[in-house]
């Protein structure tokens, strides 16, 4: 969950969640949509299917594997995860490295455009045999904290002495800046369709964007802008790239759905972008009823 996502947003997020399905079998024999539902509002959806996938592989297994390169295997873990696991977690000594861990290293050892296998490489060198897991959470904390991409609080880290971009008087310029590449813009079109105080939702494909996820049914999104009647528009920005999604009144169902009780939409576990749909037209319905 936390994951491009805040703490403060998590918190309440994850308990809820842990109270819902307090062990891995639990989440396992819990169906797609319950979880989908559950993880609404916190955004980039593969995650939560990735954790459905990840709890049922594990509770197949029997129990979770103990090494990074075993985790690695389960759906949805990549190479920090499954290192920060496995040293955390099993005490095995491996490098941990996310974007605070690059920062700590490659400004200690003054590296203006560090690879990641030699960032890695010098990670593991740091790790102790004992506790390596302890190490990697110092790690995670002091680039978090202290070692921040902007304005590091140099006069509190204990690896001052050592550290080469402090010693360079530049410490900020170290590692060097990546180029943000553009994000292209898309349109796409979202149908209200309402009838005796209930909207027509569906559920978007398994595969690919809000995978899953309880939406108002719309075509694919696209560069072109369509030529359309909407009540309004909402703009929405994903990682790669933002969307203005058309509000359109339509009469007759589309699609494979089912009638959700207007009263009850924040019960559907739509995501952000939807909810804001939502809130478009219901909002056009309150200023025609006024």
């Amino acid at each position: 969950m936390l994951q491009q996502t805040t703490v403060a947003t998590v918190v309440p997020r994850f308990e809820r969640f842990i109270e819902r399905w307090p062990t891995v079998e639990a989440l396992a024999a819990a169906s797609d949509e319950e979880t989908l539902s559950e993880w609404a509002g916190l955004g980039y959806y593969a995650r939560a299917r990735n954790l459905i996938a990840c709890a049922r592989e594990v509770a197949r297994r029997g129990g979770f594997p103990k090494t990074a390169a075993e985790l690695r295997q389960l759906p949805g873990v990549g190479a920090y995860t499954s290192a920060a696991i496995a040293a955390i977690a099993f005490g095995e000594r491996v490098a941990a490295v996310d974007t605070n861990v690059e920062r700590v290293i490659a400004r200690l050892n003054a590296l203006e455009q560090p690879q990641r296998s030699r960032i890695e490489a010098l990670a593991l060198a740091m790790t102790p045999a004992e506790h390596p897991g302890d190490l990697v959470q110092a790690m995670m904390d002091l680039g978090a904290t202290v070692c921040r991409p902007r304005q590091p609080r140099c006069g509190d880290c204990p690896l001052q002495a050592d550290c080469g971009a402090f010693a360079s008087g530049a410490p900020e310029s170290f590692p060097e800046a990546r180029t943000k590449r553009s994000r292209p813009h898309r349109h796409g079109v979202a149908w209200w369709i309402e009838r005796d105080g209930r909207v027509w939702l569906v559920r978007r494909p398994a595969k690919g964007l809000l995978g899953g996820m309880a939406a108002l049914p719309g075509g694919d999104w696209s560069e072109e802008q369509p030529r359309v009647n909407a009540l309004g528009t909402v703009r929405h920005v994903f990682t790669h790239f933002s969307l203005d999604l058309h509000v359109v009144v339509r009469a007759e169902p589309v699609g494979v759905g089912w009638w959700q009780p207007i009263a009850e939409l924040g019960r559907a576990g739509l995501p952000a972008l939807y909810r804001k749909a939502v809130e478009l037209a219901l909002g056009h319905n309150r200023r025609l009823a006024a």
